[in-house]
């Protein structure tokens, strides 16, 4: 192993890189999560020919519906690329099976995240529209997954696998972040989620929000500081529109709150809020006021 050190800008540190064999990590990545999805759903994602009398009992909250072939699959690209970023090879192969086991669970929370989109919008028509066509759950499906190698403390990995989503969908969740079940992200394009954001259940967002930080902490070099809180806290039951932006670590929305469009949010608000923009007074106030 090669650590190339280059000098930053005086008053930051220096950065670190570390020549490992990182050549087909992303291929490795991106191909996990495909092969997950099919192992999941093998009738939307999987290799598996349509066949009517069991399409007609076709129950998505089946654990048995997990396929084998797109197991393994998923399973040797996901220690491939655990080998390329940690130095022990039998911790790969363990988080490996942790992940494998914890599979299940992370099904039956996606599925509330479907339920959550096919209740929360009037044009969905059913889940399989929902699992197909929505970039929601596109997203939502690689941050489940990236979460659970992220408290692992898996390196780079559930990163690279939560920005193949956001390259594919415009909807950035960083792996970091603790989600409840039943979330849905309405339209999607442009939202953005924090590492150190929590989320409760039971929550919808719309496009363009964004739930970051409201500032850096920074050492006494000028280098900013990592590892601390940075990102708001959502309780259950809240709806965020669009284009709304919650900042800052020390924010709190309560629950069963409702957050407008447009708003600009750095301060807590308690349960049961309704928090919006004021209106625009209209052209004849407009003018009483300048006349």
């Amino acid at each position: 192993m090669v650590k190339n050190k280059f000098n930053k800008e005086k008053g930051s540190e220096s950065a670190t890189l570390v020549q490992k064999n990182f050549n087909g990590l992303k291929d490795n990545v991106e191909n996990s999560f495909k092969y997950f999805l099919a192992a999941m759903f093998p009738y939307h994602f999987g290799d598996v020919a349509p066949e009517c009398s069991v399409c007609a009992n076709l129950n998505l909250n089946n654990n048995n519906l997990i396929e084998k072939f797109a197991m393994q699959k998923a399973a040797i690209n996901l220690e491939q690329a655990l080998c390329r970023v940690m130095d022990d090879n039998l911790k790969a192969d363990s988080v490996t099976q942790s992940l494998l086991d914890k599979l299940p669970e992370v099904l039956r929370i996606l599925m509330t995240d479907v339920q959550a989109a096919y209740e929360g919008d009037p044009a969905a028509k059913s889940y399989d529209e929902v699992i197909l066509s929505y970039p929601a759950f596109i997203a939502i499906s690689a941050y489940r997954i990236a979460h659970e190698l992220f408290i692992m403390g898996v390196p780079l990995v559930p990163r690279i696998m939560t920005e193949h989503a956001h390259k594919l969908t415009g909807i950035d969740i960083h792996p970091g972040a603790t989600i409840g079940e039943y979330f849905f992200i309405d339209h999607g394009t442009g939202v953005v989620i924090g590492e150190t954001s929590t989320i409760g259940r039971h929550v919808k967002l719309y496009q363009n929000v964004t739930i970051g930080a409201k500032s850096f902490q920074t050492a006494p070099d000028g280098t900013l500081v990592k590892g601390i809180k940075r990102h708001p806290d959502i309780g259950n039951n809240v709806v965020i529109y669009a284009g709304a932006t919650i900042l800052g670590g020390d924010t709190f929305i309560g629950d069963d709150s409702v957050i407008g469009g447009n708003v600009w949010l750095t301060h807590s608000v308690k349960a049961g809020s309704v928090i919006l923009n004021k209106t625009p007074a209209s052209l004849a106030e407009f003018e009483d006021k300048i006349n």
